[in-house]
């Protein structure tokens, strides 16, 4: 019997070595690649036609969600876990309406991660222990969520730029990631900020943490002196 391939796409070198090490050890998985952003992840799943991606969503240049979204639209049946400490409502929603076979975070036990993927290679689908039933039940394979307002409907190559912005990226570093010129990248980023009725980088990167495209995570203050600026040491990270 062949091997169950799976390929693992996390930003985190030292997570990967550990999750290599507890998948490598299950007869019949075998870690095929690994993937360190979304890109990567779209790439070499591409190249290697795994059976289960094990994805994060929380990854810069392309966030896990887009990479989903990317994913499934050329091979549908494709199937994906994510694993992932982001662990709001919204991002398991939208997971679920992307199409992933299954949720699970890294708080998580092991025991809980070999339980959904054993469950993926028999083609069910599955959430782990913390994931709020109410958004599981019913709801996998695009089945909405609760009705919200309505945010402006981005294209998958506008979500690709807002990221990018929201990260720091300048248009000529945007224009080289997604192999286009540098006026498309500033005409991309004009159309959006058009669409967004915004009208600053910093306006785009509030939006971007509002909703979830990225996530901020400012250090331990410990030691700190009170009322002293730390943006410089706040880093940001790709959601969904």
């Amino acid at each position: 019997m062949s091997a169950f391939r799976i390929l693992l796409a996390d930003d985190h070198p030292i997570f990967r070595l550990g999750l290599r090490s507890v998948l490598d050890s299950h007869e019949g998985w075998e870690v095929c690649g690994e993937a360190t952003d979304g890109r990567d992840a779209v790439e070499k799943c591409m190249q290697l036609k795994p059976d289960l991606i094990i994805l994060d969503i929380c990854m810069p240049g392309l966030n896990g969600m887009d990479a989903t979204r990317q994913i499934l639209k050329d091979n549908p049946t494709q199937r994906i876990l994510i694993l992932t400490d982001a662990d709001s409502e919204k991002a398991v929603r939208d997971s679920l309406q992307a199409g992933v076979c299954g949720w699970i975070l890294k708080s998580d036990g092991v025991d809980d991660l070999a339980t959904a993927v054993k469950a993926l290679q028999q083609d069910n689908c599955t959430s782990g222990v913390r994931t709020p039933a109410v958004l599981i039940r019913g709801r996998w394979r695009g089945s909405p969520g609760p009705t919200t307002a309505k945010a402006p409907r981005l294209s998958p190559r506008e979500r690709e730029v807002l990221q990018l912005l929201a990260e720091g990226r300048r248009s000529k570093e945007v224009a080289e990631i997604l192999n286009i010129s540098t006026k498309t990248a500033e005409t991309h980023r004009n159309n959006l900020m058009s669409k967004l009725n915004l009208h600053s980088i910093a306006k785009l990167v509030v939006y971007a943490v509002r909703n979830e495209v990225i996530r901020v995570q400012f250090p331990a203050e410990a030691g700190l002196p009170e009322g002293e600026n730390h943006s410089a040491n706040v880093s940001v990270q790709s959601l969904n």
